[in-house]
């Protein structure tokens, strides 16, 4: 098993620098950002797909240092019908498996993403819960917008030596081990799978540890990333639409597509992101790793830092620490 860091939470430092921090923590796997939401700071795409090189050199930066560079991260919405958005992710998402077989890398994470509820709508459309009929018709056209796409997908990752590995992440159509399982099966998939990052699993009040036997050979890669449920939940529910605006002038802002970004978090939110072994004790994550042992003795899991209560390296550092702990006690 490797433990390693996701480096978008280090996306001010250089990759050289980025690392550096990784490997002071005792972190032997990395994850960079190579498309989709956010800019590849640690992944010159097009200097990559073009030069042997260039491709050399990058990954020897990874070798002198004893890191393995297990994937890459293309989480995107390649499904939306903004044009500004879901054209760009799906050739982020293209662009990624193409050079991940070049680098030899086997993992290449994304999202499944969301379409619109129909052929001409504007903007995607997330159906939690299809109690009225109406809202199956949607999802029946939104599954055959989906299993185009990724049967696509999985030929080009084939093709390329590659595995996506699909984050079961709420706002899209596979977002939990059963939707992630109807893509797979409605597309005849060889090549898609998991990524296990269990803290959207938590907070929907998922058992991580059923998903991962559930899921067992599905699961290609997996991110540490901790949740805690807080008192608003009491009267939000965990599906809380309670978010407000950021202003387009506010420097800092996380961008999701062209003229979108991130919205702002209620005070009293109904859930957070912790560091490693804030939400859930050493303990818990023993057993986090020991199932996805059983699965994948090898298995690449990969720190994503964003705890807001902590800096970029002391909340990396924090959940390093936590997470080896939980090594330890396999």
């Amino acid at each position: 098993m490797k433990l390693g860091a996701y480096t978008a939470c280090l996306h001010d430092h250089t990759l050289a620098e980025a690392l550096d921090v990784l490997r002071a923590n005792g972190l032997t796997s990395a994850e960079v950002n190579s498309g989709g939401f956010l800019p590849a700071p640690h992944c010159p795409v097009d200097l990559l797909l073009s030069s042997a090189s260039a491709r050399r050199e990058y990954l020897g930066a990874f070798a002198e240092r004893g890191i393995e560079l297990t994937a890459l991260n293309c989480n995107g919405n390649p499904l939306n019908p903004l044009p500004g958005v879901g054209p760009k992710h799906a050739e982020d998402l293209r662009r990624s498996i193409r050079l991940a077989g070049l680098l030899g890398v086997r993992n290449v994470v994304t999202m499944s993403g969301t379409p619109g509820s129909d052929p001409d709508a504007k903007y995607p459309s997330w159906v939690v819960n299809p109690w009225d009929g109406v809202y199956l018709d949607v999802l029946d056209y939104q599954w055959d917008v989906a299993a185009e796409f990724w049967n696509e997908i999985d030929a080009l990752a084939r093709e390329n030596g590659v595995r996506v590995a699909i984050e079961m992440h709420p706002h899209n159509l596979a977002f939990s081990p059963v939707t992630l399982k109807r893509l797979v099966d409605e597309t005849g998939a060889t090549n898609l799978g998991a990524e296990l990052d269990p803290s959207h699993l938590m907070w929907q009040g998922m058992d991580v540890l059923a998903c991962i036997r559930w899921l067992g050979p599905l699961v290609f890669h997996a991110a540490a990333k901790d949740v805690t449920l807080c008192p608003g939940a009491d009267v939000r529910g965990v599906l809380d639409t309670s978010f407000t605006r950021v202003p387009a002038a506010q420097e800092g802002k996380v961008p999701t597509g062209i003229g979108y970004w991130c919205s702002a978090w209620p005070q009293d939110p109904a859930w957070k992101f912790v560091a490693v072994g804030l939400g859930h004790d050493t303990g818990y994550w023993t057993g986090f790793l020991r199932a996805l042992q059983e699965v994948d003795p090898g298995i690449a899991v990969n720190i994503e830092h964003e705890d807001a209560a902590y800096s970029q390296t002391e909340g990396l550092a924090l959940a390093a620490k936590n997470l080896h702990a939980a090594a330890r006690d396999l």
